[in-house]
Protein backbone atom coordinates (compact mmCIF):
# COMPACT_ATOMS: atom_id res chain seq x y z
CA UNK A 1 0.00 0.00 0.00
CA UNK A 2 2.92 2.25 0.68
CA UNK A 3 4.70 1.31 -1.96
CA UNK A 4 1.31 2.09 -4.02
CA UNK A 5 0.91 5.78 -2.56
CA UNK A 6 4.24 6.49 -3.14
CA UNK A 7 4.48 5.34 -6.93
CA UNK A 8 0.99 7.05 -7.52
CA UNK A 9 2.65 10.40 -5.34
CA UNK A 10 5.53 10.14 -7.98
CA UNK A 11 3.30 9.86 -11.27
CA UNK A 12 0.96 12.62 -9.48
CA UNK A 13 3.85 15.05 -9.70
CA UNK A 14 4.74 14.13 -13.03
CA UNK A 15 1.49 14.51 -14.08
CA UNK A 16 0.73 17.81 -12.53
CA UNK A 17 4.21 19.22 -13.95
CA UNK A 18 3.40 18.26 -17.89
CA UNK A 19 0.18 19.82 -17.64
CA UNK A 20 1.12 22.96 -15.63
CA UNK A 21 4.14 23.36 -18.83
CA UNK A 22 1.05 22.58 -21.19
CA UNK A 23 -0.95 25.06 -20.07
CA UNK A 24 1.51 27.78 -19.17
CA UNK A 25 2.74 27.29 -22.59
CA UNK A 26 -0.75 27.97 -24.64
CA UNK A 27 -1.26 31.02 -22.53
CA UNK A 28 0.84 33.39 -25.83
CA UNK A 29 -1.84 32.27 -27.80
CA UNK A 30 -4.66 33.33 -26.34
CA UNK A 31 -4.45 37.08 -26.78
CA UNK A 32 -3.00 39.83 -24.73
CA UNK A 33 -3.98 40.05 -21.25
CA UNK A 34 -3.79 43.91 -21.12
CA UNK A 35 -6.82 44.37 -23.45
CA UNK A 36 -8.67 43.75 -20.23
CA UNK A 37 -7.08 45.18 -17.92
CA UNK A 38 -6.55 48.90 -19.32
CA UNK A 39 -8.47 49.10 -22.66
CA UNK A 40 -7.64 50.97 -25.59
CA UNK A 41 -6.99 54.58 -24.44
CA UNK A 42 -3.30 53.82 -22.71
CA UNK A 43 -0.36 54.09 -24.75
CA UNK A 44 1.69 51.76 -25.23
CA UNK A 45 4.19 53.23 -23.49
CA UNK A 46 2.46 52.38 -20.58
CA UNK A 47 1.38 48.99 -21.89
CA UNK A 48 5.05 48.31 -22.12
CA UNK A 49 6.20 49.61 -18.18
CA UNK A 50 2.82 47.19 -16.92
CA UNK A 51 3.87 44.43 -19.17
CA UNK A 52 7.66 44.87 -17.40
CA UNK A 53 5.57 44.96 -13.83
CA UNK A 54 3.25 41.71 -14.52
CA UNK A 55 6.34 40.43 -15.64
CA UNK A 56 4.81 39.91 -19.08
CA UNK A 57 8.05 40.87 -21.23
CA UNK A 58 10.45 37.89 -19.15
CA UNK A 59 11.65 34.48 -21.30
CA UNK A 60 9.24 31.87 -20.72
CA UNK A 61 11.85 29.90 -19.35
CA UNK A 62 12.17 33.21 -15.78
CA UNK A 63 8.15 33.28 -16.02
CA UNK A 64 7.28 29.49 -15.69
CA UNK A 65 10.17 28.96 -13.28
CA UNK A 66 8.92 32.04 -11.36
CA UNK A 67 4.93 30.20 -11.69
CA UNK A 68 6.66 27.20 -10.47
CA UNK A 69 7.84 28.32 -7.51
CA UNK A 70 4.72 29.91 -6.20
CA UNK A 71 2.35 26.89 -7.40
CA UNK A 72 4.39 24.54 -5.21
CA UNK A 73 3.26 26.93 -2.15
CA UNK A 74 -0.72 26.61 -3.16
CA UNK A 75 -0.42 30.16 -5.07
CA UNK A 76 -1.46 29.83 -8.90
CA UNK A 77 -1.75 33.37 -9.79
CA UNK A 78 -4.03 36.58 -9.24
CA UNK A 79 -6.82 36.68 -11.17
CA UNK A 80 -6.67 39.80 -13.63
CA UNK A 81 -10.24 40.78 -14.00
CA UNK A 82 -11.68 39.28 -10.62
CA UNK A 83 -7.85 40.57 -8.26
CA UNK A 84 -8.03 37.99 -6.17
CA UNK A 85 -6.09 34.65 -5.92
CA UNK A 86 -7.27 32.73 -9.13
CA UNK A 87 -7.58 28.90 -6.84
CA UNK A 88 -9.61 30.96 -4.36
CA UNK A 89 -12.14 32.37 -6.74
CA UNK A 90 -12.02 28.80 -8.73
CA UNK A 91 -12.58 27.45 -5.67
CA UNK A 92 -16.02 29.84 -4.89
CA UNK A 93 -17.33 28.07 -8.43
CA UNK A 94 -16.49 24.50 -7.22
CA UNK A 95 -19.11 23.61 -5.41
CA UNK A 96 -21.60 24.56 -7.92
CA UNK A 97 -19.93 22.10 -10.66
CA UNK A 98 -19.77 19.77 -8.00
CA UNK A 99 -22.85 19.34 -7.41
CA UNK A 100 -23.78 19.47 -11.13
CA UNK A 101 -21.74 16.25 -12.15
CA UNK A 102 -23.12 14.39 -9.41
CA UNK A 103 -26.14 15.31 -10.37
CA UNK A 104 -25.38 13.56 -13.75
CA UNK A 105 -23.67 10.71 -12.06
CA UNK A 106 -27.10 9.79 -9.62
CA UNK A 107 -29.13 9.84 -12.79
CA UNK A 108 -26.80 8.16 -15.49
CA UNK A 109 -25.84 4.99 -12.66
CA UNK A 110 -29.56 5.24 -11.73
CA UNK A 111 -30.94 4.91 -14.93
CA UNK A 112 -27.64 2.68 -16.97
CA UNK A 113 -27.50 -0.01 -14.11
CA UNK A 114 -31.05 -1.46 -13.75
CA UNK A 115 -31.35 -0.50 -17.68
CA UNK A 116 -28.02 -2.29 -18.75
CA UNK A 117 -28.90 -4.98 -16.69
CA UNK A 118 -32.41 -5.49 -17.98
CA UNK A 119 -31.27 -5.42 -21.90
CA UNK A 120 -28.59 -7.95 -21.28
CA UNK A 121 -31.67 -10.28 -19.53
CA UNK A 122 -34.25 -9.70 -21.86
CA UNK A 123 -32.04 -8.67 -24.87
CA UNK A 124 -35.34 -9.73 -27.14
CA UNK A 125 -38.29 -8.04 -25.65
CA UNK A 126 -39.42 -4.92 -26.95
CA UNK A 127 -38.78 -2.60 -24.24
CA UNK A 128 -34.92 -4.15 -24.44
CA UNK A 129 -34.64 -3.19 -28.16
CA UNK A 130 -36.17 0.41 -27.75
CA UNK A 131 -33.57 1.04 -24.96
CA UNK A 132 -31.07 -0.15 -27.34
CA UNK A 133 -32.35 1.98 -30.16
CA UNK A 134 -32.71 5.27 -27.86
CA UNK A 135 -28.67 4.70 -26.44
CA UNK A 136 -28.05 4.74 -29.86
CA UNK A 137 -29.76 8.19 -31.16
CA UNK A 138 -28.06 9.21 -27.33
CA UNK A 139 -25.11 8.85 -28.46
CA UNK A 140 -25.07 10.58 -31.48
CA UNK A 141 -26.92 13.89 -30.22
CA UNK A 142 -24.05 16.41 -29.04
CA UNK A 143 -24.50 17.30 -25.26
CA UNK A 144 -25.04 21.38 -26.16
CA UNK A 145 -28.16 20.01 -28.42
CA UNK A 146 -29.61 18.09 -25.51
CA UNK A 147 -29.24 20.99 -23.50
CA UNK A 148 -30.87 23.28 -25.90
CA UNK A 149 -33.66 20.73 -26.37
CA UNK A 150 -34.27 20.44 -22.61
CA UNK A 151 -34.36 24.24 -21.87
CA UNK A 152 -36.91 24.64 -25.16
CA UNK A 153 -39.35 22.07 -23.95
CA UNK A 154 -39.30 21.84 -20.18
CA UNK A 155 -38.54 24.95 -19.73
CA UNK A 156 -40.03 27.43 -22.41
CA UNK A 157 -43.05 25.48 -23.85
CA UNK A 158 -43.95 23.48 -20.85
CA UNK A 159 -42.49 25.67 -17.94
CA UNK A 160 -42.21 22.88 -15.44
CA UNK A 161 -38.98 23.61 -14.68
CA UNK A 162 -36.72 26.71 -14.46
CA UNK A 163 -33.92 26.65 -17.61
CA UNK A 164 -30.71 29.10 -16.04
CA UNK A 165 -29.56 29.82 -12.91
CA UNK A 166 -28.43 27.67 -10.02
CA UNK A 167 -31.45 28.99 -8.10
CA UNK A 168 -31.74 29.49 -4.41
CA UNK A 169 -28.64 28.33 -2.44
CA UNK A 170 -28.15 27.48 1.52
CA UNK A 171 -24.58 28.09 3.32
CA UNK A 172 -23.52 25.23 5.21
CA UNK A 173 -21.47 26.41 8.78
CA UNK A 174 -18.36 25.73 6.94
CA UNK A 175 -18.92 27.94 3.91
CA UNK A 176 -20.20 25.25 1.56
CA UNK A 177 -22.98 26.67 -0.60
CA UNK A 178 -25.41 24.10 -2.04
CA UNK A 179 -28.59 23.57 -3.81
CA UNK A 180 -29.59 20.33 -2.72
CA UNK A 181 -31.14 21.83 0.57
CA UNK A 182 -33.94 24.26 -1.33
CA UNK A 183 -36.44 22.79 -3.56
CA UNK A 184 -35.67 25.91 -5.70
CA UNK A 185 -32.14 25.07 -5.79
CA UNK A 186 -33.18 21.07 -6.50
CA UNK A 187 -35.59 22.48 -9.89
CA UNK A 188 -32.89 24.69 -11.07
CA UNK A 189 -30.22 21.66 -11.08
CA UNK A 190 -32.70 19.00 -12.82
CA UNK A 191 -32.29 19.87 -16.61
CA UNK A 192 -28.65 20.52 -16.62
CA UNK A 193 -28.11 17.28 -15.09
CA UNK A 194 -29.74 15.30 -17.28
CA UNK A 195 -28.30 17.08 -20.06
CA UNK A 196 -24.85 16.46 -18.61
CA UNK A 197 -25.67 12.94 -18.49
CA UNK A 198 -26.91 12.30 -21.31
CA UNK A 199 -23.34 12.12 -22.28
CA UNK A 200 -22.78 8.57 -20.13
CA UNK A 201 -26.15 7.41 -20.19
CA UNK A 202 -26.41 5.68 -23.36
CA UNK A 203 -22.22 4.76 -23.35
CA UNK A 204 -22.75 3.29 -19.91
CA UNK A 205 -26.19 1.22 -20.80
CA UNK A 206 -24.67 -0.46 -23.84
CA UNK A 207 -21.51 -1.43 -22.19
CA UNK A 208 -23.29 -2.71 -18.60
CA UNK A 209 -25.87 -5.03 -21.25
CA UNK A 210 -22.40 -6.45 -22.77
CA UNK A 211 -20.41 -6.88 -19.98
CA UNK A 212 -23.32 -8.79 -18.43
CA UNK A 213 -24.16 -10.88 -21.54
CA UNK A 214 -20.65 -12.02 -21.70
CA UNK A 215 -20.28 -12.78 -17.39
CA UNK A 216 -23.78 -14.45 -18.20
CA UNK A 217 -22.09 -16.99 -20.16
CA UNK A 218 -18.70 -17.64 -18.13
CA UNK A 219 -18.64 -21.09 -16.41
CA UNK A 220 -18.33 -19.62 -12.97
CA UNK A 221 -21.96 -18.00 -13.33
CA UNK A 222 -22.91 -21.84 -15.29
CA UNK A 223 -21.62 -23.71 -11.73
CA UNK A 224 -23.33 -21.33 -9.69
CA UNK A 225 -26.49 -22.46 -11.17
CA UNK A 226 -25.42 -25.97 -11.11
CA UNK A 227 -24.81 -25.50 -7.65
CA UNK A 228 -28.88 -24.16 -7.20
CA UNK A 229 -28.12 -20.89 -6.38
CA UNK A 230 -31.01 -18.34 -7.03
CA UNK A 231 -31.56 -16.80 -10.34
CA UNK A 232 -31.24 -13.42 -8.70
CA UNK A 233 -28.22 -14.30 -6.85
CA UNK A 234 -26.65 -15.94 -10.05
CA UNK A 235 -27.31 -12.59 -11.78
CA UNK A 236 -26.88 -9.81 -9.25
CA UNK A 237 -24.19 -10.92 -7.13
CA UNK A 238 -21.81 -13.60 -9.20
CA UNK A 239 -22.46 -12.00 -12.86
CA UNK A 240 -22.89 -8.53 -12.16
CA UNK A 241 -20.06 -7.98 -9.73
CA UNK A 242 -17.60 -9.23 -12.39
CA UNK A 243 -19.19 -6.61 -15.07
CA UNK A 244 -18.49 -4.27 -12.55
CA UNK A 245 -14.75 -3.76 -13.28
CA UNK A 246 -14.64 -2.22 -16.31
CA UNK A 247 -17.71 -0.41 -15.70
CA UNK A 248 -15.42 1.48 -12.89
CA UNK A 249 -12.38 1.78 -14.98
CA UNK A 250 -14.95 3.65 -18.40
CA UNK A 251 -16.50 5.51 -15.31
CA UNK A 252 -13.14 6.66 -13.88
CA UNK A 253 -12.12 8.21 -16.92
CA UNK A 254 -15.31 10.02 -17.31
CA UNK A 255 -16.12 11.82 -14.17
CA UNK A 256 -13.01 14.11 -15.76
CA UNK A 257 -15.07 14.09 -19.14
CA UNK A 258 -18.12 15.30 -17.47
CA UNK A 259 -16.28 17.98 -15.45
CA UNK A 260 -14.66 19.03 -19.13
CA UNK A 261 -17.90 19.05 -20.54
CA UNK A 262 -19.61 21.45 -18.04
CA UNK A 263 -18.00 24.01 -20.46
CA UNK A 264 -21.02 23.18 -22.23
CA UNK A 265 -23.46 22.75 -20.09
CA UNK A 266 -23.14 25.50 -17.79
CA UNK A 267 -22.91 27.98 -20.76
CA UNK A 268 -26.24 26.62 -22.12
CA UNK A 269 -28.14 26.59 -18.75
CA UNK A 270 -25.87 30.13 -17.35
CA UNK A 271 -24.87 27.74 -14.74
CA UNK A 272 -22.39 29.60 -11.93
CA UNK A 273 -19.84 26.84 -12.31
CA UNK A 274 -15.77 25.97 -12.73
CA UNK A 275 -17.11 25.71 -16.74
CA UNK A 276 -18.50 28.96 -17.14
CA UNK A 277 -15.60 30.66 -15.53
CA UNK A 278 -13.55 29.26 -17.49
CA UNK A 279 -15.10 30.44 -20.84
CA UNK A 280 -15.57 33.88 -19.01
CA UNK A 281 -11.59 33.50 -18.42
CA UNK A 282 -10.84 32.74 -21.59
CA UNK A 283 -12.92 35.78 -23.34
CA UNK A 284 -11.01 38.28 -21.31
CA UNK A 285 -7.64 36.62 -21.54
CA UNK A 286 -7.40 35.73 -17.77
CA UNK A 287 -4.81 33.95 -18.17
CA UNK A 288 -3.92 32.79 -14.39
CA UNK A 289 -7.67 31.58 -14.09
CA UNK A 290 -7.07 29.71 -17.18
CA UNK A 291 -3.99 27.77 -16.34
CA UNK A 292 -5.01 27.62 -12.86
CA UNK A 293 -8.38 25.93 -14.00
CA UNK A 294 -6.45 23.53 -16.03
CA UNK A 295 -4.14 22.48 -13.24
CA UNK A 296 -7.29 22.31 -11.04
CA UNK A 297 -9.08 20.05 -13.41
CA UNK A 298 -5.88 17.68 -13.97
CA UNK A 299 -5.75 17.24 -10.26
CA UNK A 300 -8.97 16.08 -10.65
CA UNK A 301 -8.28 13.91 -13.00
CA UNK A 302 -5.30 12.20 -11.22
CA UNK A 303 -6.95 11.87 -7.45
CA UNK A 304 -10.36 10.11 -9.58
CA UNK A 305 -8.21 7.34 -10.79
CA UNK A 306 -6.61 6.83 -7.69
CA UNK A 307 -9.71 6.18 -6.45
CA UNK A 308 -10.36 3.90 -8.78
CA UNK A 309 -7.75 1.58 -7.90
CA UNK A 310 -8.56 1.53 -4.58
CA UNK A 311 -12.52 0.71 -5.44
CA UNK A 312 -11.21 -2.65 -7.81
CA UNK A 313 -10.03 -4.27 -4.79
CA UNK A 314 -13.38 -4.33 -3.14
CA UNK A 315 -15.11 -5.48 -6.41
CA UNK A 316 -12.91 -7.98 -6.63
CA UNK A 317 -10.12 -8.79 -3.87
CA UNK A 318 -8.37 -10.83 -6.08
CA UNK A 319 -7.49 -7.27 -8.36
CA UNK A 320 -4.29 -6.23 -5.98
CA UNK A 321 -2.44 -3.03 -6.11
CA UNK A 322 0.33 -2.54 -7.68
CA UNK A 323 3.35 -2.98 -5.63
CA UNK A 324 1.10 -4.45 -3.40
CA UNK A 325 1.98 -8.25 -1.63
CA UNK A 326 0.25 -10.99 -3.21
Amino acid sequence: MIAFLIRRAFQAVIVMFVISLIGFSIQDNLGDPLRELVGQSVSEEDRDVLRDQLGLNDPFLVQYGRFLGRAVQGDLGTSYFFKRPALDVIMDKFPATFELVLGAVVIFLGLSIPGGIYCAINRDKWLAKTIMTASIIGISIPVFLTAILLVWLFGVELGWLPAFGRGETYRLPWGWETGFLTWDGLAHLILPSIALSSIMLPLFIRLIRAEMMEAMGTDYVRFARAKGLSTPRVRYVHAFRNTLLPVVTVGGLMIGTLIAYTILTETVFQWPGMGFLFLEAVNRVDTPLIIAYIIVVGLIFVVVNTIVDFVYTLINPMVKLPGAKA
